[in-house]
C-alpha cells in the first residue's frame, strides 16, 4: 500500500480549479519531486497532502489519515504529529534564539523544557547547527537559517517532510548542503520526503519526479532508471 495516495483530487478557490482530477502514489520513505511552473499546481497540492487545505473533492490519504475525512481539530492533530514543513521562506522569529526557535513545535506538544531543549539540540546537531544553537537568527547566513528551519521541521521526528522551493532563497553552495541533508534524513532516517521545485537541478536527488501542469500531473519519471539526466531536464523544462 502507497504511504500517500491521492485519486481524482480536485481544488477550486471560487470558480478557479487550481488541481483538476489529480492522482498520486507515494511510497514510504521516498525522497519525491514535484515540478513545474508558477501557477502549475505544486505548491496547492503540497498543501492538501500537508493538511494546510483541504480537498474540494476526491480521495487523499497519508499513512493512517484519510485527509478529507479529518475534522480540523484532527487536521491539527495530524499536522503536529505527522508531518515537518519546509518553505522557501525560514520563518525565524528574530527575537528568540536559534534552539529556541527549533523548540516551538514541542512546545505545543507540551514536551517538558528539559526534555524539549535536549531534543532541539539533537535536531540541531543532525543539521550540523548545533554550535550555534544560541545565537539569534539575524547572526546566521540565509543557508544556516535554512538548516535551522530543517532543525525545526524533524525536531519531533515526522514521518513526512514536506518542502516547498527549500532552496529558493540560497546560492548555489548553500542549496547543495541542504540538499545534502535532504538526502542523508531521507537515507539514514527514513523519513520520506516530498518537494516542490522550479530548479530541475535538483532532481537528481529524487527517486521519482512528477511534472505538473494546468493543476494535472502529465507524467512521472523514476530517476534512478533514466539513461540520460541532462535529457530528462529538457523534457521537464519543456
Amino acid at each position: 500500500m502507497a504511504f500517500i495516495e491521492g485519486r481524482d483530487i480536485w481544488k477550486y478557490y471560487g470558480d478557479y480549479p487550481a488541481l483538476r482530477g489529480v492522482n498520486i502514489s507515494i511510497n514510504e520513505g521516498e525522497f519525491y519531486c514535484i515540478v513545474g511552473p508558477s501557477g502549475s499546481g505544486k505548491t496547492t497540492l503540497l498543501s492538501l497532502i500537508g493538511g494546510i487545505d483541504r480537498v474540494s473533492s476526491g480521495y487523499l490519504r497519508v499513512g493512517p489519515y484519510e485527509l478529507h475525512r479529518l475534522s480540523e481539530g484532527e487536521l491539527d492533530e495530524y499536522r503536529n504529529k505527522y508531518v515537518g514543513f519546509v518553505f522557501q521562506l525560514f520563518y525565524l522569529i528574530p527575537r528568540m534564539r536559534v534552539v529556541e526557535n527549533v523548540e516551538l513545535p514541542l512546545v505545543a506538544r507540551g514536551v517538558s523544557p528539559g526534555v524539549r531543549r535536549k531534543l532541539a539540540l539533537d535536531a540541531l546537531e543532525a543539521v550540523g547547527m548545533r554550535d550555534k544553537a544560541y545565537r539569534r537568527p539575524s547572526q546566521l547566513s540565509g543557508g544556516e537559517q535554512q538548516r535551522v528551519a530543517i532543525a525545526r521541521a524533524i525536531v519531533t521526528r515526522p514521518r513526512l517532510l514536506l518542502a516547498d522551493e527549500p532552496t529558493g532563497n540560497l546560492d548555489s553552495k548553500s542549496a547543495e548542503n541542504v540538499m545534502e541533508i535532504f538526502m542523508r534524513l531521507n537515507r539514514e532516517l527514513g523519513i520520506t520526503i516530498v518537494m516542490v521545485t522550479h530548479n530541475l537541478e535538483l532532481i537528481r536527488n529524487c527517486s521519482r519526479v512528477s511534472r505538473i501542469s494546468d493543476g494535472r500531473i502529465t507524467k512521472t519519471y523514476s530517476v534512478p532508471e533514466v539513461k540520460s539526466y541532462d535529457e530528462l531536464v529538457r523534457e521537464l523544462a519543456e
